[in-house]
């Protein structure tokens, strides 16, 4: 019987697994870093959970990578943190930003599996989605319990099913607008809290960046992160619905070296580009013109700023370069 593991791996099957390998490296550093400074025992287990997930799907990713001769990543190491570090989050902000991390793998891993084919790829991505819902639930239980999930609003249901009877459903950019649909209301709901988490994430990473271009990239960030918010805020607040709140005032005073630049460029860069699909998504699913639209002129703006950052990582050396098939221009002229 044919051993399907000697098969090669496609380019879906390398980028995934070569993707999950430096966020898992990044995973590591930071949750350490959190370890060391959780004061409720409540989240600790959670933390020590992604922690060794992430963990042993580095041990799986090595295998991997030794097994096909492929160059093990260096993606973030012992060096990018410290984890003697003053405490920079509280310790709900961090059960926060794991739910958002779980959503985030969630989604990645379930892209991966609708375009792998090796049966061992496929069970390692089975693998990680499992365990980021586990993280999720994880995280939705606690947080409930304690009393600080932010639930999306409540709208009043419908007596009954009704069609679409004219073109004015779609809305113009001028005049009277018809009242937003649950799926609209969701995309905003969900755009607004990615930012509120994001802009807290950066504010923090601007205290403790060292030089000069990551600080400065990180503050313009932040004043992007908080338009965003109002944009999508003020929609919601039109129709008498509530907002997410702000996580800002769950960042310490803390100036110290926590996370490396280039940790922290990762990372940001990372969740802008799931930010450019999230916006993508809320703009395809929102048939009122002036909400796609005006999603439609963020995108541009974040799209700009991550090329800025890619800048700043490609000038510090700080940007590993994923894998590229063959230039085979370049090997005929050699």
């Amino acid at each position: 019987m044919e051993d399907k593991t000697k098969i090669r791996l496609t380019a879906a099957e390398i980028s995934g697994v070569w993707s999950q390998y430096i966020n898992d490296t990044l995973s590591v550093c930071v949750n350490t870093y959190f370890l060391k400074n959780i004061e409720d025992e409540e989240v600790r287990p959670v933390v020590e959970f992604a922690l060794k997930t992430a963990k042993e799907n580095i041990t799986i990713m090595k295998e991997i990578f030794l097994k096909e001769q492929f160059p093990i990543p260096v993606g973030f190491t012992k060096e990018d943190f410290n984890p003697n570090a003053p405490k920079l989050f509280s310790d709900t902000f961090i059960l926060m930003y794991l739910r958002q991390m779980s959503i985030l793998a969630m989604a990645a891993n379930s892209a991966a599996l609708g375009l792998v084919t090796r049966p061992d790829i496929v069970s390692f991505h089975k693998r990680v989605l499992q365990r980021a819902v586990q993280l999720q639930d994880l995280t939705r239980e606690l947080m409930l319990k304690q009393g600080t999930y932010i639930k999306p609003p409540y709208i009043t249901t419908c007596d009954e099913a009704e069609f679409v009877q004219t073109e004015k459903f779609l809305g113009g950019f001028f005049g009277s607008k018809r009242a937003l649909t649950s799926i609209e209301i969701t995309h905003l709901f969900l755009n607004s809290r990615t930012n509120s988490i994001g802009k807290a994430l950066i504010t923090a990473f601007a205290q403790v960046a060292q030089k000069k271009d990551v600080k400065q990239f990180l503050i313009k960030g932040k004043e992007i992160a908080q338009k965003h918010m109002n944009t999508f805020e003020h929609y919601l607040e039109k129709e008498d619905l509530p907002a997410p709140m702000g996580w800002d005032s769950s960042i310490s005073d803390c100036t110290s070296f926590v996370f490396s630049d280039k940790l922290m460029m990762f990372h940001i860069s990372a969740m802008i580009t799931a930010g450019i699909g999230n916006y993508g998504m809320a703009m395809a699913a929102s048939p009122r013109k002036d909400i796609a639209l005006k999603y439609a002129s963020l995108i541009p703006e974040i799209a700009a700023y991550a090329g800025d950052g890619a800048k700043i990582m490609i000038k510090h050396g700080w940007m590993e370069e994923p894998p590229q098939t063959d230039d085979r221009d370049q090997l005929i002229k050699k």
